[in-house]
């Protein structure tokens, strides 16, 4: 996989990988955390996670105690988590009855979920269901009981859309899926804390300055 590399007048940076943002995301999952890694991008957590560091993974669909993705030609299409993408089980891991699962999800009993997004206002609502497209065909799944329940809640994604568009933003314009539940926003180019007084910068990619950052995301970002 290839880093994508940015030049602006004053500087040059590299975007962050998938692989190096999932790598950086599990950098922060403290040991014996029950977490639940959302569809897509945050699925890549799994296999980056530090060796000797006990994260117990659960999936919506009703797993617990998932592992990381499956060797090729390994695959078992009887064990998918919510992506529906195969997955492995550790020893100790289990499957139940999705009703058991989402219990688990609204009882605040995950430490952690780590969710993609479309748009997290700068104090931390999510919108992550639907983009409001007349074609587009609304799919909230569990996300509303993971970005609730979950005691933090993550959001992993690219900083910019494809049209250069902060998805940072002062309040979201997307159909919401939580209000205030967003505490840190890991992307390709910085780490970011939601807090009600706005942004607070945690990391950032090297190159990068504060002031390019603010410029992007259009939003006043604390150090």
């Amino acid at each position: 996989m290839t880093t994508a590399t940015t030049t602006t007048a004053t500087m040059t940076y590299q975007r962050r990988t998938k692989d190096q943002l999932a790598a950086r995301v599990a950098q922060d999952i403290f040991d014996g955390a029950v977490v639940n890694l959302g569809i897509g991008q945050p699925t890549l957590v799994a296999n980056h996670l530090p060796a000797g560091r006990e994260v117990i993974l659960q999936s919506e669909n009703g797993i617990l105690g998932m592992g990381p993705a499956p060797a090729a030609g390994e695959e078992d299409y009887d064990l998918i988590n919510a992506g529906k993408q195969p997955v492995t089980l550790l020893p100790g891991g289990s499957f139940f009855h999705h009703a058991d699962s989402f219990a688990m999800m609204r009882g605040g009993h995950l430490d952690i979920c780590v969710l993609g997004a479309f748009q997290v206002s700068a104090t931390g609502d999510l919108a992550n269901w639907h983009t409001g497209e007349k074609d587009a065909i609304p799919a909230v799944g569990g996300a509303m009981d993971l970005a609730i329940g979950a005691k933090q809640t993550w959001v992993m994604m690219d900083l910019l859309t494809k049209q250069g568009a902060s998805k940072l933003v002062k309040e979201c314009t997307y159909p919401l899926t939580g209000i205030a539940c967003v505490k840190r926003v890991y992307s390709d180019l910085a780490t970011l804390e939601c807090t009600p007084a706005g942004l607070k910068l945690i990391d950032k990619v090297d190159g990068l300055g504060l002031d390019e950052l603010e410029k992007l995301v259009g939003l006043p970002i604390a150090a």
